[in-house]
């Protein structure tokens, strides 16, 4: 017999109000294959929810719930800010990514995919990959980012990077009147499948780097790159990259690093890059502004691989994705000048900007059916 205390009520109401923003979490546990996973779904105003599906050793169910809140969320704002009739989700799978995969588990999850009916659709986010969700789309149709063989639009990293590059020419439009990428020093951090797009579009463009990676391999592939191209590399620490006396620095691996600790160190004059969730808060998005230092909205300048994959549900096509990539020049640039024009920080612009979007569309844009074809499909 179990009996139902007042500090379990109380930590339920606690769960409660976490999740009072939320329209609706799923919170999934598959037995026979291990599964523990958590759905969000934020917002569906502008359309069936979408977001990826990222799988980490979560230290408790806490912080994988804090975690897909705050990422559900942001996918809300980022695809209003994208142009794309879909609303916000997020879906978390807590287990290790090197040990704890399995063809069932994927198949487990897409069951509970295509249990929401239509109201969310999802793919490949931190710690897992296009292969992933092959077996997850045997269970439903809801799975977007599959490799070209299965129908997806492949790699979603080279619209991120190719909305980034862009994002950053609108920072120096900015900050220097002119949006050439050459002439301009950049200290990148992480040189994943992102990050090094964006290393090797710098360098192509003749900017000089500063680039650190915890992986030497990809040290040593930009090194190789840097030979061929106009730019240059000058390879440092981990720790160091916060200080170097770059223009812009360009974050793209992990969130949280304007903090207390990175902050002061910055001597750039603008911060522009593809990770998630950059400031560890947004009283740090103040101080950054008071230092004079130029932030670009994460969730704006890294929706390139959003805008593929939500495209991919209306029939894959490249060349209107890299028309819609282009746009972010102009939607970072209309965050900078509302941000200058209301004198509030370029994020609190970024969020009032979508807000006022959600708003006006989301009287035309709640007619979707679950479970069958949206109504706007282009294919028609």
């Amino acid at each position: 017999m179990s009996f139902v205390t007042e500090s379990s009520i109380n930590e339920d109401f606690v769960f409660l109000d976490k999740m009072s923003e939320h329209e609706q979490v799923v919170f999934c546990n598959d037995k026979a294959t291990g599964l523990r996973a958590i759905i969000a779904i934020h917002n569906t105003t502008l359309g069936p929810a979408l977001g990826g599906c990222r799988m980490q050793p979560y230290r408790s169910l806490d912080a994988a719930l804090n975690d897909v809140l705050r990422l559900s969320k942001g996918m809300s704002y980022k695809c209003a800010a994208a142009d794309v009739d879909f609303g916000g989700g997020k879906a978390v799978i807590i287990g290790d990514p090197l040990t704890d995969k399995s063809p069932e588990l994927f198949r487990a999850f897409g069951q509970f995919v295509e249990s929401l009916g239509g109201r969310f659709y999802t793919g490949t986010d931190m710690g897992t990959t296009m292969d992933d969700f092959v077996y997850a789309k045997k269970e439903t149709n809801n799975i977007v980012g599959v490799p070209e063989a299965y129908g997806g639009s492949g790699d979603s990293s080279i619209p991120t990077a190719t909305g980034v590059l862009g994002g950053i020419k609108a920072t120096n439009q900015i900050l220097f009147g002119k949006d050439n990428l050459q002439g301009v020093t950049y200290a990148i951090q992480g040189l994943g499948k992102v990050g090094f797009k964006v290393a090797e579009g710098l360098l192509d463009e003749g900017a000089d780097l500063y680039v650190t990676d915890i992986n030497e391999k990809s040290i040593q592939a930009i090194q190789e790159r840097a030979k061929t191209m106009s730019g240059s590399v000058k390879v440092v620490s981990n720790n160091d990259i916060y200080s170097q006396e770059a223009d812009v620095f360009v974050p793209c691996a992990f969130g949280g690093i304007v903090n207390d600790d990175t902050i002061s160190q910055f001597k750039v004059k603008a911060i522009a890059g593809s990770a998630n969730n950059q400031l560890a808060t947004e009283e740090h998005g103040i101080q950054l502004a008071e230092k004079g230092i130029l932030y670009a909205p994460d969730y704006i300048i890294n929706s390139g691989g959003l805008i593929q994959v939500a495209d991919e549900l209306y029939g894959a096509n490249k060349e209107r994705v890299l028309m819609k990539t282009r746009e972010i020049y102009n939607v970072i640039l209309k965050v900078y000048q509302e941000a200058e024009l209301n004198q509030i920080t370029t994020m609190e612009a970024a969020n009032q900007i979508c807000e006022k979007l959600m708003e006006g569309r989301g009287k035309r844009n709640s007619f979707y059916t679950p479970s069958i074809k949206p109504k706007w499909d282009i294919r028609k």
